[in-house]
């Protein structure tokens, strides 16, 4: 068996199990065994269970963030010197997501489980890879967002920002299933492009809604 196959077969596997049964949970067994290696093929390749972790992120990342600099790069020089949209830096974002090659039709959604277990489960050593790594796109991502809602205090747009990523994780991670649903229900059969392009939008309404200062606290709204 060739050494990239290798490499690749564990990685599959880790990828898989990790988004169906969270990080904690999945051993390393399991993998090896989904993997059909054995634990040396694993321990030679990547040398701890952390480091096969982070190897699963990076094989998505890696090549999505060279991606991201070129489309950040591109959408700045059309703007010409003046401050990208709000709507053209998420489309940046969402268009390098959803153009990246994929192994597999689900690997999209797979990441995004992924992505979202990163922040819920308690992986301080993966945090700290995703900051060292990757911390130079996501810094120029904060800054695009920054600039085009000026508006917004820094308290508002750390909200809105948590809520964009949580729709964001949901809708993309829960494709396959919500596509499904619009078929039944509706007939209708759609792509990830197409709900990219209706995720859009949405998420920029959001990060742009009438300041949360405005609206009476739940103790101060009036009672039915």
């Amino acid at each position: 068996m060739a050494q990239s196959d290798t490499v690749d077969r564990i990685l599959d596997a880790a990828e898989e199990l990790f988004a169906d049964r969270g990080f904690s949970e999945t051993s390393l067994r399991m993998i090896t065994s989904k993997a059909k290696v054995n634990l040396a093929a694993v321990n030679y390749h990547f040398g701890s269970k952390n480091a096969l972790i982070h190897a699963v992120f990076a094989r998505f990342l890696t090549p999505f963030s060279a991606t991201l600099e070129t489309a950040f790069d591109d959408l700045e020089e059309r703007c010409d010197g003046k401050p990208p949209t709000l709507n053209q830096t998420l489309w940046a974002l969402t268009e390098s997501a959803v153009r990246m090659p994929q192994r597999t039709d689900k690997g999209i959604s797979i990441f995004m489980r992924l992505l979202g277990l990163a922040y819920t489960q308690s992986q301080g050593h993966l945090r700290k890879f995703l900051e060292q790594e990757y911390s130079e796109p996501f810094s120029r991502f904060m800054r695009l967002l920054k600039e085009a809602t000026p508006q917004l205090s820094a308290v508002d747009r750390y909200w809105r920002i948590q809520f964009m990523l949580g729709a964001t994780a949901f809708t993309m991670s829960s494709s396959d299933a919500l596509r499904d649903i619009l078929e039944n229900k509706l007939g209708v059969e759609t792509s990830v492009q197409e709900i990219a392009a209706r995720l859009v939008p949405f998420l920029a309404a959001g990060m742009q809604a009438e300041d949360t200062m405005l609206v009476p606290s739940f103790e101060q709204a009036p009672v039915a």
